[in-house]
């Protein structure tokens, strides 16, 4: 079960996190299976558009507004490639040692 220990300890840690909504829960829970799919590489590379039907995301602006907030928040490193033939690469920090 060491596959499911970011989404673990990102539902510990969004317990008492008022910023973050169902929306992000949901694109949180996506980039895990995602990234259990893609067999764990670090880091992930996706494009949104691989990510936003699993997350039930349908607005490119939602997307991009909550996996810019999980980055800010600190739940994920996210590097937007800005390209669109080149994957976005995405780091779940959730889980690491070197998060607390």
């Amino acid at each position: 079960m060491e596959a499911c220990k970011p989404l673990s300890v990102f539902f510990g840690a969004v317990k008492n996190d008022p910023r973050i909504s169902i929306t992000h829960i949901g694109l949180f829970a996506a980039l895990v299976e995602c990234w259990q799919m893609k067999g764990f590489p670090v880091p992930l590379c996706a494009y949104a558009h691989e990510v936003m039907p699993m997350a039930k995301i349908l607005a490119n602006t939602t997307y991009h507004r909550c996996i810019r907030d999980l980055h800010d928040f600190g739940y994920i490193i996210y590097q937007p490639s800005y390209k669109r033939n080149e994957r976005s690469r995405i780091i779940l920090k959730c889980g690491e040692k070197s998060d607390e």
